[in-house]
C-alpha cells in the first residue's frame, strides 16, 4: 500500500484511491504509486472491477508543478515515458474500469480519467487539459486519448485553450459518460460496476482488448483480432454455462463462475 495511493479491494471491486491532500497533484511517487495499484488490481483474482476515486472534493488537479517546474529537457526527456507508462497501467487493466470524478480532473488527472473505460462526474466537476497555460502539451496520453474519445477537431480546442470545461458541456461532447450529484459519483460507480462483479470475465477482458487493440489498427487488422478473441472464449467455462442457459432458459439468465 503506498502513501498516496491504495488498493481497496470490497466485494470484488478495486477502488484505487488517491489520497494527497488537497488537490491529489500527481509527482513522480503518486505516479509510481498509481503504478503498483493498477498492476496489483490487474491480477488480483478478487478484483473484477476498478473504480479511480480520488474522494469526495477532488479527482486529481494535475500534475505537481513545483516539481517540474526548474526541469531541464534532458530531466523530462528521462521521465516523460514513465509517467506516460505509469497512467497507461490503468487503462492495460484487463477488466472493466470507471472514473469517478469529483471536483477537478485537469491536465494529468484528466489524462489519468481518460485510461478508464469510463468517466462518471459530479455536476460541478471541472475538466480539462490546461497545460498549454504553462507552456507545454499534455504529455501523458491527453492528446491521444481525448482525440479518440471525442475526436480530433474537439480535442484540438480543449488543448490549444487549456479551458476548463463544466460537466455538462463534459457530458455532450464526450468527456464523460455520466454526470450526477456531486455526493452521489462513487456511488453511481458501484452501481455501474455492479453486473460485472459476476460477469463473464475473460470475455469482458476479451471486449476491452478487442475494442481498444482495434483503436490502434486498422480495420482489417482489427477484424483478425476480434476473431481471435471470439474463437478463444469458446475454451472458457463460462461460454458454455452462458450458452446452455440460453438454449434451455432464455436470454439473461446465466450464471456466469468468471472462468
Amino acid at each position: 500500500m503506498g502513501e498516496f495511493v491504495r488498493l481497496e479491494v470490497d466485494g470484488g471491486v478495486g477502488t484505487i484511491r488517491l489520497d494527497r491532500p488537497p488537490m491529489n497533484a500527481l509527482n513522480k511517487q503518486v505516479q509510481e504509486e498509481i503504478r503498483a495499484a493498477a498492476t496489483e488490481a490487474a491480477t488480483r483474482a478478487d478484483v473484477r472491477a476498478v473504480i479511480v476515486y480520488g474522494g469526495e472534493k477532488v479527482f486529481a488537479a494535475g500534475a505537481d508543478i513545483k516539481e517540474m517546474v526548474n526541469m531541464s529537457y534532458a530531466d523530462m526527456a528521462a521521465r516523460a515515458g514513465a509517467l506516460s507508462s505509469a497512467l497507461s497501467s490503468v487503462a492495460e487493466i484487463p477488466k472493466p474500469t470507471v472514473a469517478a470524478i469529483t471536483g477537478y480532473a485537469l491536465g494529468g488527472g484528466f489524462e489519468l480519467a481518460l485510461c478508464c473505460d469510463r468517466r462518471i462526474a459530479g455536476d460541478n466537476a471541472k475538466v480539462g487539459q490546461p497545460e498549454i497555460l504553462l507552456g507545454i502539451i499534455p504529455g501523458a496520453g491527453g492528446t491521444q486519448r481525448l482525440a479518440r474519445l471525442v475526436g480530433p477537431s474537439k480535442a484540438k480546442d480543449i488543448v490549444y485553450t487549456g479551458r476548463f470545461v463544466g460537466a455538462e458541456e463534459a457530458l455532450r461532447i464526450g468527456m464523460v459518460d455520466e454526470v450526477v450529484g456531486p455526493d452521489d459519483v462513487y456511488a453511481a460507480a458501484l452501481r455501474y460496476v455492479q453486473p460485472f462483479l459476476t460477469g463473464p470475465a475473460a470475455a469482458l477482458a476479451a471486449a476491452k482488448a478487442a475494442i481498444d487493440g482495434g483503436l490502434d489498427n486498422d480495420l482489417n487488422s482489427g477484424m483478425k483480432l476480434e476473431s481471435h478473441l471470439f474463437s478463444a472464449l469458446f475454451a472458457t467455462e463460462d461460454q458454455k454455462i452462458g450458452m446452455t442457459s440460453f438454449v434451455e432458459n432464455g436470454p439473461g439468465k446465466a450464471k456466469f463462475v468468471g472462468r
